[in-house]
């Protein structure tokens, strides 16, 4: 059995909280395919995008905190059989700076002296490969904003030092964490992996994905 001294992999995750940002309406995708939710849409072999995009995250965390909608009672039930903390975004909030600060909120308030860091992934980026997650979450032992860069692109996941969340924990609005790295600057990790920079927005990224491009 491995140890944190023995294991690098294993003391990143112990370092480190994943957020799943799952509170968005997916207006487009739902628009285009008859209501559906796109964090449900079954990926080759079945794995709902949200599933997915759970399964890279926890590889470099060692839990994971997700925000839903108070009426998306399917998607809370889905995180939560899987592991996942579930917080419920106010009915009021206004977008992804709202969302993301109440799971900062959330985590400021339980997570273990030894977090050093939370590695922030939306739900709907299911391609993002485990390995550059954990790529992103190691580099943030040093750095207090470290995001990865693909073919010139800054994606997701992006890591922030604790020193920085009570900066998060007071977002408001739709533009989510941009005037937090504009502020303080981000390392740009260069990573040969295009999920970071592909999410689902609509049916036809789905396709676009499966190929390895960007959506």
């Amino acid at each position: 059995m491995f140890d944190l001294e023995t294991n690098p992999d294993n003391a990143t995750r112990a370092h480190c909280v994943g957020i799943l940002l799952a509170a968005g309406r997916g207006r487009r995708y739902a628009g285009a395919a008859a209501g559906q939710d796109k964090l449900l849409a079954p990926l080759p072999g079945g794995t709902p995008v949200v599933m997915a995009a759970v399964a890279s995250l926890r590889t470099a965390a060692s839990r994971i905190v997700a925000i839903t909608r108070a009426d998306n009672e399917r998607i809370a039930a889905l995180l939560a059989q899987a592991g996942c903390d579930v917080v419920t975004a106010d009915p009021d909030a206004d977008g992804m700076g709202d969302s993301l600060a109440a799971a900062v909120r959330h985590v400021m308030q339980t997570a273990d002296h030894a977090v050093g860091a939370c590695l922030v992934a939306l739900g709907d980026m299911p391609w993002i490969r485990s390995d550059t997650c954990l790529r992103v979450a190691a580099a943030a032992r040093q750095h207090p904003i470290v995001a990865p860069v693909w073919h010139g692109r800054r994606g997701h996941p992006v890591a922030f030092q604790r020193a920085i969340w009570p900066a998060l924990a007071a977002l408001t609005g739709d533009v989510g964490a941009r005037a937090v790295v504009a502020r303080h600057g981000a390392t740009e990790l260069e990573v040969d992996d295009a999920g970071v920079c592909a999410d689902v927005d609509t049916p036809e990224d789905l396709t676009a994905g499966r190929r390895g491009e960007p959506g």
